[in-house]
């Protein structure tokens, strides 16, 4: 009972790890965009994290699929989860504070829900996910809409930009269910292995990194970004789907939240509005409604 126990503790506490490291990721981004342009800061996010996880693959003995169905899926892949939601939420915080594009990221669960109801239709809309629903959209309008009918909307395209990155993972998360047949590294390594192939030859032409000259606080923030934030999230979350499974995991989308707004306060000095907070518990409320199991109902006897 006392190992159960202990290894209870274990896994919460990697739970909990997870949820700060993904929450950093912002914290990363919004130094790192400050000298390092989007493309060439996620072509070598991606580049990073992939050999990362290579390494771990190899080390276990494992490799790569070689059929080129499966790396076309990686590629679709890659184009979900990496390559569009990674470079629009660094070129929006390039205008934006970490701790808004945190809360705004976060939704993702709700906009899974609502493309799995309008493509797939396979899960009922109980009064639980329809509270959350309603409570995450709401809170994302509070955040976005009323700085823009204020005539704060210099935010808003960056703000929108991180939204449509929301959708990415959605979509990403949806048609990741394909590759149940692999081991889950194997999807996210080659993802990120496609997203660096794509996305490096951009930057060669758009940004032209040989002439940059990044600061030393970027450059660590790259770093972070990409061995902690990614490959080593990666590691955790893997092991996490087999000792919590899927839906306890999934818990750490609404512990980032405050996490990744706490950071941005304490160590960016941001600020964030009275609308914004009222918009984070909102946010909190409806993802927690559509991640946290319901309790089934005792049976008699």
């Amino acid at each position: 009972m006392t190992e159960k126990k202990t290894d209870a503790k274990i896994e919460l506490t990697l739970l909990l790890v997870l949820a700060t490291l993904w929450g950093a990721s912002y914290t990363f981004i919004k130094i790192a965009v400050e000298t390092i342009p989007p493309v060439t800061l996620i072509a070598t996010r991606t580049l990073i994290a992939g050999a990362v996880l290579l390494a771990i693959i190899r080390a276990r003995g494992l490799a790569l699929p070689r059929d080129a169905a499966t790396w076309r899926r990686f590629l679709f892949q890659a184009c979900l989860n990496s390559v569009v939601p990674f470079t629009l939420i660094a070129w929006a915080e390039r205008t934006i504070d970490a701790g808004p594009a945190a809360i705004l990221n976060s939704t993702t669960p709700i906009f899974a829900f609502l493309l799995t109801a309008l493509l797939t239709r396979h899960e009922p809309l109980t009064g639980r996910k329809l509270f959350g629903v309603v409570a995450g959209i709401a809170g994302t309008c509070l955040i976005i809409g009323v700085e823009a009918f204020h005539g704060l909307g210099d935010e808003l395209p960056a703000q929108l930009a991180v939204v449509a990155a929301t959708v990415c993972y959605a979509g990403a998360a949806i048609f990741g269910r394909g590759f149940k047949g692999l081991d889950p590294i194997m999807p996210a390594a080659g993802s990120l292995i496609c997203g660096a192939i794509m996305l490096f030859p951009i930057s060669l032409v758009v940004d032209r990194p040989w002439a940059l000259r990044p600061s030393f606080a970027s450059i660590l923030a790259l770093l972070g970004l990409s061995v902690f934030s990614t490959a080593l999230a990666f590691v955790i979350y893997f092991r996490l789907l087999h000792t919590l499974g899927s839906v306890a995991t999934a818990a750490q989308a609404y512990l980032r939240v405050p996490i990744g707004v706490a950071i941005g306060l304490l160590f960016l000095g941001e600020t964030m509005t009275s609308t914004a907070w009222v918009g984070l518990a909102c946010v909190i409320a409806g993802v927690a409604a559509m991640t946290i199991p319901a309790r089934k109902p005792a049976l008699a006897g």
